[in-house]
């Protein structure tokens, strides 16, 4: 077998960087290849996964390959604290756009409309993985691959299809778009092939997406406050959802 280093080289251009403990936990248990990880301490990396991933844990022991600290922090833009990295398979594109594409569907999709902050964009992947979203989509010039993207999704990326596409390549469905002007969501029951649509951080809908919109929704806020964080609004939303008929994907 190569050295992780060699295999670390040959995945390092196409492959996903899982970056520390818990990111490669939830990659493997959603079922990502992964090709090659490395450690600084494997006694300490399947001590915390023995505490807290036990269902990888020999998983984690056959793949895991200790490399000194300089050469680890030599892999990685920003080493974690577990000391922990790895390289995934990205899902394909093609898999992806079916399972956004498949109907009928049980979950949501949330699209986030020229979404600017990396770790808001991660946040929110993390979130609708947890609720059993269909997929998270961006559209705008984002990456939702990108390294700190996926370092904000804890590896999640591979528990829902992620992909950026186009306004008018938007997955079937009712597009519900969050919006100031539009009707209080509480009164609205939000069907489980939805489209949830969220606006960029700073100057929300763009107009092709509110235009593309089926119904504008807005969430419940106090006067003279301006705005929620795109997470909270997506997990506002998305409890929503799930409190009203939809629930999360259960084993």
């Amino acid at each position: 077998m190569t050295d992780p280093l060699t295999r670390w080289r040959e995945h390092a251009e196409d492959a996903v960087l899982l970056d520390g403990f818990h990111a490669l936990k939830h990659a493997l248990r959603f079922g990502a290849e992964v090709p090659v990880a490395v450690t600084t301490d494997r006694q300490a990396a399947l001590a915390l996964a023995e505490e807290l991933a036990g269902d990888v844990r020999d998983t984690l022991d056959a793949l895991l390959a200790q490399v000194p600290g300089e050469t680890y922090a030599s892999l990685v833009p920003r080493p974690h604290p577990t000391g922990v990295a790895a390289l995934a398979v990205r899902p394909s594109r093609e898999a992806n756009l079916r399972r956004l594409a498949h109907t009928p569907r049980t979950a949501p999709v949330v699209v986030l409309d020229h979404p600017r902050n990396l770790g808001n964009a991660g946040a929110v992947i993390r979130l609708a993985a947890g609720f059993g979203a269909t997929g998270v989509v961006t559209t705008g010039t984002l990456d939702p691959w990108h390294p700190t993207v996926v370092r904000g999704g804890a590896g999640l990326h591979f528990a829902t299809a992620v992909e950026r596409l186009g306004v008018e390549e938007l997955p079937p469905g009712p597009v519900f778009a969050l919006d100031p002007e539009g009707d209080d969501i509480r009164g609205v029951k939000l069907p489980d092939d939805a489209v949830l649509a969220f606006g960029s951080e700073r100057s929300g809908l763009s107009a092709q997406l509110r235009a593309r919109a089926d119904h504008l929704l807005r969430l419940p806020m106090r006067p003279q406050v301006s705005s929620y964080n795109l997470a909270t609004s997506v997990a506002m939303t998305l409890y929503h959802w799930s409190a009203t008929g939809g629930a999360p994907a259960v084993p």
